[in-house]
């Protein structure tokens, strides 16, 4: 279902405060009746900096509302992402945010992967990694993608080349400040 644009700045503007209150050390906790936004939906937040990746974390499975997932997300993007050292309140003026609502992850065949339009999950035993679908830009063949993508799971990086390691395709709406 796709969002309105008011919906989608409502939802930017709800990242963006969230991390606002939590530099400024306030409480901020919106509510909305929105039957969208109440929704159970995988969702993830990225940061940028100057262009470069500042943070990125999310769900991708549907734990808990929209609304709250955006939230709990932005939070954890700016502060609590292992790669980045936590936001400080200078940078934020350079921040843009980005959203990415997920459909359902469905199991899938290699070949059936499309790309540039697929997020995937690589999942071999208790090991599992995802890229979204914008990160397809990085890479120029499928192979690459899934190499790294092994990697990043702590993988061989043709471990997706197994039988057993299963793939995952999803797409998301993706929208930004």
């Amino acid at each position: 279902m796709p969002f309105f644009d008011y919906e989608k700045i409502e939802l930017l503007q709800l990242a963006r405060k969230s991390i606002e209150a939590k530099l400024e050390g306030t409480d901020f906790n919106p509510q909305t009746d929105n039957k969208k936004f109440l929704e159970h939906r995988g969702v993830f937040v990225t940061l940028h900096k100057n262009e470069e990746l500042r943070g990125c974390i999310g769900y991708i499975e549907a734990i808990t509302s929209l609304w709250e997932a955006v939230k709990q997300n932005a939070l954890a993007a700016a502060f609590d992402d292992p790669r980045f050292l936590p936001l400080q309140n200078d940078e934020l003026k350079d921040i843009k945010i980005e959203i990415s609502v997920l459909t359902v992850p469905e199991k899938v065949k290699l070949d059936h992967i499309k790309i540039g339009i697929d997020g995937i999950v690589l999942k071999y035993g208790a090991e599992k990694a995802t890229y979204l679908p914008q990160v397809w830009k990085h890479f120029k063949t499928k192979e690459d993608f899934l190499s790294n993508l092994c990697l990043k799971a702590g993988l061989p990086e043709d471990a997706w080349k197994d039988p057993k390691v299963e793939i995952y395709s999803y797409q998301s709406e993706i929208f930004s400040e």
